[in-house]
Protein backbone atom coordinates (compact mmCIF):
# COMPACT_ATOMS: atom_id res chain seq x y z
CA UNK A 1 0.00 0.00 0.00
CA UNK A 2 1.08 3.55 -0.75
CA UNK A 3 1.35 6.50 1.63
CA UNK A 4 1.46 10.08 0.32
CA UNK A 5 3.28 12.29 2.84
CA UNK A 6 2.32 15.49 1.08
CA UNK A 7 3.71 17.92 3.66
CA UNK A 8 6.80 15.85 4.40
CA UNK A 9 7.60 13.12 6.92
CA UNK A 10 10.63 12.47 9.12
CA UNK A 11 13.16 9.85 8.11
CA UNK A 12 12.22 7.80 11.16
CA UNK A 13 8.58 7.80 10.08
CA UNK A 14 9.47 6.80 6.52
CA UNK A 15 11.66 3.95 7.72
CA UNK A 16 8.99 2.69 10.12
CA UNK A 17 6.38 2.67 7.37
CA UNK A 18 8.69 0.98 4.88
CA UNK A 19 9.55 -1.65 7.46
CA UNK A 20 5.81 -2.21 7.86
CA UNK A 21 5.48 -2.88 4.13
CA UNK A 22 4.31 0.52 2.89
CA UNK A 23 5.63 2.55 -0.04
CA UNK A 24 6.09 6.18 1.03
CA UNK A 25 5.75 8.98 -1.53
CA UNK A 26 7.14 12.35 -0.45
CA UNK A 27 6.49 14.18 -3.72
CA UNK A 28 4.80 17.52 -2.99
CA UNK A 29 1.51 17.54 -4.88
CA UNK A 30 -0.30 20.84 -5.48
CA UNK A 31 -3.59 21.15 -3.59
CA UNK A 32 -5.70 21.09 -6.75
CA UNK A 33 -3.96 17.91 -7.95
CA UNK A 34 -4.14 15.89 -4.73
CA UNK A 35 -7.30 13.93 -5.58
CA UNK A 36 -6.06 12.99 -9.05
CA UNK A 37 -2.68 11.92 -7.66
CA UNK A 38 -4.28 9.73 -4.99
CA UNK A 39 -6.49 7.97 -7.53
CA UNK A 40 -3.87 7.58 -10.26
CA UNK A 41 -1.32 6.13 -7.83
CA UNK A 42 -3.71 4.01 -5.71
CA UNK A 43 -2.74 5.89 -2.55
CA UNK A 44 -4.31 4.39 0.59
CA UNK A 45 -3.01 6.93 3.13
CA UNK A 46 -2.48 10.68 2.93
CA UNK A 47 -0.43 12.40 5.62
CA UNK A 48 -0.55 16.18 5.97
CA UNK A 49 0.52 18.92 8.32
CA UNK A 50 -0.99 22.40 8.12
CA UNK A 51 -0.45 23.14 4.42
CA UNK A 52 -2.52 20.51 2.59
CA UNK A 53 -6.30 20.51 3.09
CA UNK A 54 -8.36 17.33 2.96
CA UNK A 55 -11.90 18.56 2.46
CA UNK A 56 -15.14 16.99 1.28
CA UNK A 57 -14.12 17.26 -2.38
CA UNK A 58 -11.06 15.06 -1.91
CA UNK A 59 -12.90 12.63 0.38
CA UNK A 60 -15.70 12.22 -2.18
CA UNK A 61 -13.29 11.91 -5.11
CA UNK A 62 -11.03 9.27 -3.51
CA UNK A 63 -13.00 6.11 -2.58
CA UNK A 64 -9.77 4.12 -2.22
CA UNK A 65 -8.38 6.42 0.46
CA UNK A 66 -8.40 4.60 3.78
CA UNK A 67 -6.50 6.81 6.26
CA UNK A 68 -6.05 10.57 6.61
CA UNK A 69 -3.28 11.51 9.03
CA UNK A 70 -2.35 14.90 10.48
CA UNK A 71 1.15 15.34 11.84
CA UNK A 72 0.38 17.50 14.86
CA UNK A 73 -2.58 18.53 16.97
CA UNK A 74 -5.16 20.67 15.19
CA UNK A 75 -7.18 19.08 12.40
CA UNK A 76 -9.03 22.14 11.12
CA UNK A 77 -7.59 21.52 7.63
CA UNK A 78 -9.43 18.16 7.50
CA UNK A 79 -13.20 17.57 7.34
CA UNK A 80 -12.86 15.06 10.15
CA UNK A 81 -16.48 14.11 10.85
CA UNK A 82 -17.33 13.86 7.16
CA UNK A 83 -14.31 11.65 6.52
CA UNK A 84 -15.18 9.33 9.40
CA UNK A 85 -18.82 9.19 8.30
CA UNK A 86 -17.53 7.99 4.93
CA UNK A 87 -15.46 5.19 6.41
CA UNK A 88 -12.07 6.88 6.52
CA UNK A 89 -9.79 6.61 9.53
CA UNK A 90 -8.61 10.07 10.68
CA UNK A 91 -5.58 10.17 12.97
CA UNK A 92 -3.28 12.79 14.47
CA UNK A 93 -0.43 13.06 16.97
CA UNK A 94 -1.67 15.33 19.75
CA UNK A 95 1.13 14.67 22.24
CA UNK A 96 4.17 14.66 19.96
CA UNK A 97 4.77 18.39 19.49
CA UNK A 98 3.69 19.86 22.85
CA UNK A 99 7.22 20.46 24.16
CA UNK A 100 8.40 21.99 20.89
CA UNK A 101 5.52 24.46 20.74
CA UNK A 102 6.00 25.34 24.41
CA UNK A 103 9.69 26.09 23.83
CA UNK A 104 8.80 28.37 20.91
CA UNK A 105 6.37 30.24 23.17
CA UNK A 106 9.26 30.99 25.50
CA UNK A 107 11.53 31.90 22.60
CA UNK A 108 8.99 34.62 21.77
CA UNK A 109 8.59 35.64 25.41
CA UNK A 110 12.35 35.99 25.96
CA UNK A 111 12.62 37.83 22.64
CA UNK A 112 9.89 40.30 23.59
CA UNK A 113 11.06 41.15 27.08
CA UNK A 114 14.61 41.88 25.82
CA UNK A 115 13.60 43.58 22.52
CA UNK A 116 15.47 40.99 20.45
CA UNK A 117 13.04 41.26 17.53
CA UNK A 118 14.09 44.91 17.11
CA UNK A 119 17.73 44.72 18.16
CA UNK A 120 18.36 41.86 15.72
CA UNK A 121 17.15 44.14 12.93
CA UNK A 122 19.05 47.24 14.03
CA UNK A 123 22.39 45.86 15.23
CA UNK A 124 23.51 44.89 11.69
CA UNK A 125 22.53 48.37 10.48
CA UNK A 126 23.75 50.57 13.35
CA UNK A 127 25.81 48.36 15.66
CA UNK A 128 29.11 49.85 14.50
CA UNK A 129 27.90 53.48 14.34
CA UNK A 130 25.36 53.79 17.14
CA UNK A 131 26.29 51.11 19.67
CA UNK A 132 25.70 53.31 22.72
CA UNK A 133 22.40 54.56 21.33
CA UNK A 134 21.14 51.04 20.78
CA UNK A 135 22.37 49.98 24.20
CA UNK A 136 20.29 52.76 25.76
CA UNK A 137 17.26 51.92 23.60
CA UNK A 138 17.20 48.29 24.73
CA UNK A 139 18.23 48.81 28.34
CA UNK A 140 14.80 48.44 29.95
CA UNK A 141 14.32 44.70 29.74
CA UNK A 142 11.95 42.73 31.95
CA UNK A 143 12.52 39.45 33.79
CA UNK A 144 9.96 36.68 33.43
CA UNK A 145 10.62 35.33 36.91
CA UNK A 146 7.94 36.37 39.38
CA UNK A 147 5.53 37.52 36.66
CA UNK A 148 2.08 36.07 35.94
CA UNK A 149 1.60 34.03 32.76
CA UNK A 150 -1.99 33.61 31.61
CA UNK A 151 -2.56 30.51 29.49
CA UNK A 152 -5.72 30.45 27.38
CA UNK A 153 -6.42 26.85 26.45
CA UNK A 154 -5.12 24.38 29.02
CA UNK A 155 -4.76 21.17 27.04
CA UNK A 156 -1.52 19.30 26.37
CA UNK A 157 0.36 22.28 24.93
CA UNK A 158 -0.97 24.75 27.48
CA UNK A 159 0.13 22.43 30.26
CA UNK A 160 3.58 21.98 28.67
CA UNK A 161 3.89 25.78 28.68
CA UNK A 162 2.84 25.81 32.34
CA UNK A 163 5.66 23.38 33.24
CA UNK A 164 8.28 25.65 31.71
CA UNK A 165 6.77 28.75 33.30
CA UNK A 166 6.77 27.14 36.74
CA UNK A 167 10.39 26.08 36.24
CA UNK A 168 11.26 29.73 35.58
CA UNK A 169 9.54 30.85 38.76
CA UNK A 170 6.49 32.34 37.12
CA UNK A 171 2.98 32.35 38.53
CA UNK A 172 0.63 30.49 36.19
CA UNK A 173 -3.09 31.10 35.72
CA UNK A 174 -5.22 29.50 33.03
CA UNK A 175 -8.63 29.53 31.38
CA UNK A 176 -10.25 26.62 29.54
CA UNK A 177 -13.90 25.77 28.80
CA UNK A 178 -13.28 22.05 29.18
CA UNK A 179 -10.52 21.75 31.81
CA UNK A 180 -11.41 22.74 35.36
CA UNK A 181 -8.09 21.84 36.97
CA UNK A 182 -4.80 20.10 36.28
CA UNK A 183 -1.83 18.82 38.21
CA UNK A 184 1.34 19.96 36.51
CA UNK A 185 4.40 17.81 37.05
CA UNK A 186 7.65 19.75 36.78
CA UNK A 187 10.58 17.37 36.23
CA UNK A 188 14.25 18.09 36.93
CA UNK A 189 17.30 16.46 35.40
CA UNK A 190 18.12 14.78 38.72
CA UNK A 191 14.96 12.69 38.52
CA UNK A 192 13.27 14.81 41.16
CA UNK A 193 9.94 16.49 40.44
CA UNK A 194 7.25 18.62 42.01
CA UNK A 195 3.49 18.63 41.36
CA UNK A 196 1.66 21.94 41.16
CA UNK A 197 -2.14 22.05 41.14
CA UNK A 198 -3.70 24.71 38.93
CA UNK A 199 -7.42 25.50 38.95
CA UNK A 200 -8.61 27.26 35.81
CA UNK A 201 -10.26 30.67 36.05
CA UNK A 202 -12.61 32.74 33.93
CA UNK A 203 -11.26 34.21 30.72
CA UNK A 204 -11.94 37.70 32.04
CA UNK A 205 -9.85 37.09 35.17
CA UNK A 206 -6.95 35.81 33.07
CA UNK A 207 -7.15 38.93 30.89
CA UNK A 208 -7.15 41.22 33.92
CA UNK A 209 -4.38 39.61 35.96
CA UNK A 210 -1.77 38.40 33.45
CA UNK A 211 1.54 40.09 32.73
CA UNK A 212 1.91 37.84 29.69
CA UNK A 213 -0.71 35.86 27.76
CA UNK A 214 -0.23 32.84 25.51
CA UNK A 215 -3.00 31.21 23.48
CA UNK A 216 -3.41 27.46 22.90
CA UNK A 217 -6.86 27.07 21.41
CA UNK A 218 -8.17 25.52 18.18
CA UNK A 219 -9.46 27.59 15.28
CA UNK A 220 -12.46 29.71 16.31
CA UNK A 221 -15.46 31.29 14.62
CA UNK A 222 -14.53 34.64 16.16
CA UNK A 223 -11.64 36.31 17.93
CA UNK A 224 -10.55 35.18 21.39
CA UNK A 225 -8.80 38.53 21.80
CA UNK A 226 -10.40 41.46 20.02
CA UNK A 227 -10.81 45.15 20.73
CA UNK A 228 -12.98 44.61 23.81
CA UNK A 229 -10.58 42.06 25.27
CA UNK A 230 -7.57 44.32 24.70
CA UNK A 231 -9.33 46.90 26.88
CA UNK A 232 -9.36 44.43 29.78
CA UNK A 233 -5.62 43.71 29.69
CA UNK A 234 -3.01 45.13 32.03
CA UNK A 235 -0.74 47.86 30.72
CA UNK A 236 2.44 46.65 28.99
CA UNK A 237 1.22 43.07 28.62
CA UNK A 238 3.02 40.69 26.26
CA UNK A 239 0.98 38.37 24.00
CA UNK A 240 2.11 35.19 22.23
CA UNK A 241 0.12 33.18 19.68
CA UNK A 242 1.59 29.87 18.58
CA UNK A 243 -1.84 28.26 18.20
CA UNK A 244 -3.95 29.26 15.20
CA UNK A 245 -4.25 32.34 13.05
CA UNK A 246 -7.50 34.22 13.46
CA UNK A 247 -7.82 33.94 17.24
CA UNK A 248 -6.36 37.45 17.68
CA UNK A 249 -7.75 40.50 15.88
CA UNK A 250 -4.57 41.71 14.18
CA UNK A 251 -5.95 45.20 13.48
CA UNK A 252 -6.77 45.63 17.16
CA UNK A 253 -3.37 44.18 18.06
CA UNK A 254 -1.54 46.80 15.99
CA UNK A 255 -3.60 49.53 17.65
CA UNK A 256 -2.78 48.14 21.11
CA UNK A 257 0.93 47.95 20.28
CA UNK A 258 0.99 51.49 18.89
CA UNK A 259 -0.79 52.84 21.98
CA UNK A 260 1.69 50.93 24.21
CA UNK A 261 -1.16 49.04 25.87
CA UNK A 262 0.63 45.89 24.63
CA UNK A 263 4.40 45.87 25.07
CA UNK A 264 5.11 43.21 22.46
CA UNK A 265 3.59 40.30 20.60
CA UNK A 266 5.07 37.01 19.46
CA UNK A 267 3.32 35.45 16.46
CA UNK A 268 3.92 32.07 14.86
CA UNK A 269 0.51 32.04 13.14
CA UNK A 270 -1.43 34.68 11.24
CA UNK A 271 -4.90 35.59 10.02
CA UNK A 272 -3.72 35.53 6.41
CA UNK A 273 -1.37 32.59 5.94
CA UNK A 274 0.77 32.26 3.96
CA UNK A 275 0.68 36.01 3.21
CA UNK A 276 0.60 37.88 6.55
CA UNK A 277 -0.25 41.57 6.53
CA UNK A 278 2.73 43.85 5.93
CA UNK A 279 1.86 45.92 9.03
CA UNK A 280 2.33 42.79 11.12
CA UNK A 281 5.57 41.79 9.39
CA UNK A 282 7.15 45.24 9.72
CA UNK A 283 6.09 46.16 13.25
CA UNK A 284 9.12 46.66 15.52
CA UNK A 285 7.33 45.22 18.57
CA UNK A 286 6.33 41.88 17.02
CA UNK A 287 8.52 38.78 17.14
CA UNK A 288 7.80 36.66 14.07
CA UNK A 289 8.16 33.01 13.04
CA UNK A 290 6.56 31.29 10.00
CA UNK A 291 4.30 28.67 11.69
CA UNK A 292 7.13 26.48 12.99
CA UNK A 293 5.76 25.52 16.41
CA UNK A 294 6.18 21.78 15.87
CA UNK A 295 9.16 22.09 13.53
CA UNK A 296 11.94 20.63 15.66
CA UNK A 297 13.86 17.52 14.68
CA UNK A 298 12.79 15.79 17.87
CA UNK A 299 9.09 16.57 17.41
CA UNK A 300 9.12 15.54 13.76
CA UNK A 301 10.73 12.22 14.71
CA UNK A 302 8.05 11.63 17.33
CA UNK A 303 5.29 12.63 14.90
CA UNK A 304 6.60 10.41 12.10
CA UNK A 305 7.03 7.39 14.34
CA UNK A 306 3.63 7.81 15.99
CA UNK A 307 1.85 8.19 12.64
CA UNK A 308 3.59 5.07 11.34
CA UNK A 309 2.58 3.05 14.38
CA UNK A 310 -1.05 4.14 14.04
CA UNK A 311 -1.18 3.41 10.30
CA UNK A 312 0.37 -0.05 10.73
CA UNK A 313 -2.03 -0.76 13.57
CA UNK A 314 -5.04 0.19 11.40
CA UNK A 315 -4.11 -1.36 8.06
CA UNK A 316 -1.98 -4.35 9.03
CA UNK A 317 -4.35 -5.99 11.51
Amino acid sequence: MKVLANDGLSESGIKALEKGGFEVITTKVAQEQVANFINENNVAVILVRSATKVRKDIIDACPGLKVIGRGGVGMDNIDVEYARANGKHVINTPASSSESVAELVFAHLFTGVRFLQDSNRNMPLEGDSNFDGLKKAYAKGIELRGKTLGIIGFGRIGQAVAKMALGLGMRVIAADKFVSNAEIRVDFYTGQFINVAIVTESLEDVFKHSDFITLHVPAQDGYVIGKNEFALLKENVGIVNCARGGVIDEVALIEALDSKKVLFAGLDVFENEPTPEIKILMHPSISLTPHIGAATLEAQDRIGTELAEQIIGILKK
